[in-house]
């Protein structure tokens, strides 16, 4: 029989396939926004549950993504797929520039360094010419998809958001589960004994980094997208807070947990728009509730009570002398 995981997700998979079906029921431009969040999560997740560094900086590769993604689209004219490849690609050097500098720390000291190095790109994108300052990057064009699909349309912009966010997932998913995956548990665990193991934990290290970048930057490229516009929240340090909230309220040592922070999050701030500046308190002792209850994330939580669940249940069995 094929596992629960695996059933939930195509379960998953089909529901949000059928979304642009029930425009009325669900508005495909939040879905598509609650995907790019999503992305942007579990890679952060990649960095801070699986090799154990706390980056307070991702909003910098978010941010540049989106705002050169939709810059080579509107000045240059490049077609849909290579303006999101300019942005992902950039957001990965820059990811490959920032760990190199941070790595050499650990600790805080990593984590202001990457806060550092985030603020200053976000003081360059407001000085910048081309990015419109306050005002932020608006009309940017959808294009075509390889020159064929019209991503004006959202019902086509959101099968094609939904590809790339699903492929970024497998990948995430496919390094966790590799040797590269536990070779970054180990550095997680006890840094000091995976050096004596042999392994050259700062090559780790910085690929992770790296890898997470990339992928945070995909996300932001398909954000640009979606709304058309990049803006200097994408690069603001609140955004960078917000996927740490993602991560730890979702569940930071779990695969897809950052997922579920990422809904609940997003849900909230959209749906609690009409308490105005007032949001950021509500989310906030929500927030606290939750990890209040859930020490090890939602997901964690909830793998527990699985976990729990099945031992109870072997035991009954066992004594009932139902199983051998």
């Amino acid at each position: 029989m094929p596992k629960p995981t695996l059933v939930f997700g195509l379960l998953g998979l089909a529901a949000l396939t059928a979304v642009p079906l029930f425009p009325q029921v669900v508005y495909p431009v939040f879905v598509m926004k609650l995907l790019c969040i999503v992305l942007f999560a579990c890679a952060y997740n990649l960095l801070l549950g699986f090799a154990g560094i706390m980056s307070f900086g991702h909003a910098a590769f978010f941010g540049t993504a989106a705002y050169l993604t939709g810059y080579c689209m509107k000045t240059f004219g490049l077609s849909t797929e290579l303006g999101i490849l300019a942005g992902t690609l950039s957001a990965t050097a820059l990811g490959a520039i920032f760990g190199a500098l941070a790595i050499r720390r650990q600790g805080i000291y990593l984590s202001m360094i990457t806060l550092a190095l985030s603020q200053m790109m976000y003081f360059i994108f407001l000085q910048a010419k081309f990015t419109g300052a306050e005002d932020g990057m608006q009309q940017v064009p959808r294009g075509y998809l390889f020159g064929l699909i019209d991503l004006s349309h959202d019902t086509s912009l959101y099968y094609l958001v939904l590809t790339t966010v699903a492929a970024g997932l497998w990948l995430i998913w496919r390094t966790v589960h590799s040797p590269f995956g536990e070779v970054l548990r180990s550095i997680r665990e006890h840094e000091p004994r995976a050096i004596s193991l042999g392994y050259k934990v700062q090559q780790f290290k910085l690929l992770a980094f790296t890898l997470s970048a990339g992928l945070s930057g995909l996300a932001g490229s398909l954000k640009t997208l979606v709304f058309q516009l990049a803006a200097l929240t994408d690069v603001h340090w609140q955004t960078s807070g917000d996927v740490v909230l993602m991560t730890l309220l979702g569940g930071m040592h779990t695969v897809f947990g950052p997922a579920i922070g990422a809904f609940i999050i997003t849900a909230l701030q959209y749906y609690l728009d009409a308490f105005g500046q007032w949001v950021t308190v509500v989310v906030g002792v929500i927030f606290i509730g939750c990890v209040s209850m859930f020490r090890q994330g939602v997901a964690g939580t909830l793998s527990k009570i699985k976990r729990f669940g099945i031992v109870r249940t072997r035991a009954v069995l066992l004594n009932a002398k139902l199983l051998p």
